[in-house]
């Protein structure tokens, strides 16, 4: 008995590295000193104009919005809401995204699907001007069924630490501007599945989406990069929060001081339809709704009272639109 009669194919995962070294080395600076296939990546940061530079990480899935990808035969979207995702958290402290590593693991390693995520991940990675400097393939028979994978990545960036948004500097009165999701991003999709699919095939249009179910869940995680760095600028920007899983309050409390709360006006927004549809099939509680989806607001920023305006402003100077969403208490 072979490796490959075991249901590893070592010559198909080599295969497939070599297919993707173009797409990768597209997302590539002078900051990368290597290719794809050695045993790390090499990333020389300008660290010049730094005073305190201070490395900034996270890593995250893309959760069972990879059922929604399996059952529509997508594979080109995931990538991108990966590399979006954790861009944004990130990106919300304050930092620049430097580089991201991706771990793509499946039962048997189908190459164009594998080439499908990994063009996804570069494309991402390029419109975030982050480079993709490494990651893993796993062919792991037996863990997963046929045609099933699973993604993990992981972001570097970098901040002066006296740059840092961490929400220190949130108060009483401060107001909590949105700004739309593309949809459902990367969070909910259990309770989302369990309710459409329980009416719907993937494939179904619907009227009040405007397209198919599998259209609307696989809407690409919207990147906020670009938004939050010209926002971050302005006096009176206090704190950003990415909403993901556990909703507006969830995700936003996490940056208040000790002793302030959230004041959230749910009706200043029109959610998508989506949110409609899952409420009304799945006889969802709001409690739930609110705690488990972003409802058409994927980035929150804390700004103070009398700088609202000015942010509002430049916002939609860059085809923003803003909701005031709530306030501190």
């Amino acid at each position: 008995m072979t490796y490959k009669d075991s249901g590893v194919d070592i010559k198909a995962g080599e295969e497939m590295v070599e297919s993707i070294k173009g797409v990768v080395k597209d997302t590539h600076g002078p900051e990368v000193l290597s290719n794809i296939g050695g045993f790390g990546g090499f990333f020389r940061p300008d660290l010049g104009s730094y005073k305190k530079p201070v490395f900034v990480s996270s890593v995250d899935g893309v959760g069972t919005k990879l059922i929604v990808a399996f059952k529509a035969g997508k594979y080109d979207t995931v990538g991108q809401d990966l590399v979006n995702h954790c861009v944004n958290d990130i990106a919300v402290c304050g930092a620049k995204p430097l580089f991201f590593l991706d771990y793509f693991s499946t039962g048997k390693l189908e190459q164009h699907v594998g080439v499908d995520v990994v063009k996804g991940f570069a494309k991402a990675c390029k419109e975030n001007g982050v480079a993709l400097i490494g990651g893993e393939t796993a062919e792991m028979p037996d863990i997963y069924d046929e045609g099933e994978f699973d993604l993990a990545g992981t972001i570097v960036g970098i901040v002066d630490e006296d740059e840092v948004i961490d929400g220190s500097d949130i108060k009483k009165g401060d107001v909590l501007l949105g700004f739309k999701s593309s949809g459902l991003h990367t969070n909910g999709y259990s309770l989302a599945r369990k309710v459409l699919f329980s009416k719907y095939k993937v494939e179904n249009y619907v009227e009040d989406l405007g397209s198919t179910v599998g259209d609307e869940l696989l809407k690409v995680h919207r990147s906020y990069l670009s938004l939050i760095t010209e926002l971050k600028t302005l006096k009176g920007v206090n704190g950003f929060s990415h909403i993901t899983g556990g909703g507006i309050v969830g995700n936003t409390k996490r940056i208040l001081p000790e002793g302030l709360k959230l004041d959230i006006n749910w009706e200043s927004w029109k959610r998508p339809p989506v949110y409609d549809l899952i409420k009304e099939i799945g006889n969802v509680p709001e409690e739930d709704m609110q705690a488990t989806f972003n409802l058409g607001i994927g980035l929150i920023a804390v700004v103070f009272e009398d700088e609202v305006e000015t942010v509002t402003k430049k916002a939609r100077e860059l085809g923003e639109e803003v909701y005031k969403v709530g306030k501190v208490k």
